[in-house]
């Protein structure tokens, strides 16, 4: 994985990036954003998936069970939204990981101009409920999601939810 730095992509609401008042202006050994690509197939579902619980775990993120449970469910639902419907635009994919203080980051970037928004549930459908699971498992973990273009004209979908300590 690469290091890219401390980045300024979104955030969870009300999220400035500036430290609170009190704390100190030095990052916290565990902030950073960390960014790598992968092939868009059915493989980088589960690597994509094992680079972020690695990462979480070698910079010692204090996150609580759950949330990464809901994260790495979300890695997977973005993963395999890339790798299903943008890979024959976008051989590549591209997901991030930012952790700051108090919120935690993850997108997946692609090169499909194409925005998809989350589907309304169908119960008589097997899938395509993706987007809507992740803007759940954001909604309950108090953290928000969204689509945006970028640039070079493909997409990025992120979820940030605010960083619940492990006990």
């Amino acid at each position: 994985m690469d290091d890219q730095g401390r980045g300024n992509g979104p955030r969870p609401a009300g999220g400035t990036g500036a430290p609170p008042t009190g704390t100190p202006p030095h990052p916290l050994p565990y902030e950073g954003v960390w960014r790598f690509t992968a092939p868009a197939v059915d493989a980088s579902v589960p690597q994509a998936r094992h680079a972020v619980r690695d990462l979480l775990l070698r910079q010692r993120v204090p996150v609580s069970d759950d949330l990464v449970h809901g994260l790495l469910l979300i890695v997977s639902e973005l993963v395999t939204n890339a790798v299903r419907h943008a890979a024959v635009v976008s051989p590549v994919l591209a997901v991030e990981v930012a952790v700051g203080a108090e919120w935690l980051r993850i997108s997946v970037e692609d090169d499909h101009p194409y925005r998809p928004t989350a589907l309304e549930t169908d119960h008589g459908r097997t899938g395509g409920r993706g987007l809507l699971l992740v803007r759940e498992i954001a909604r309950e973990a108090g953290g928000v999601c969204d689509v945006q273009h970028t640039a070079g004209g493909g997409k990025v979908i992120w979820a940030a939810l605010p960083l619940t300590l492990a006990p």
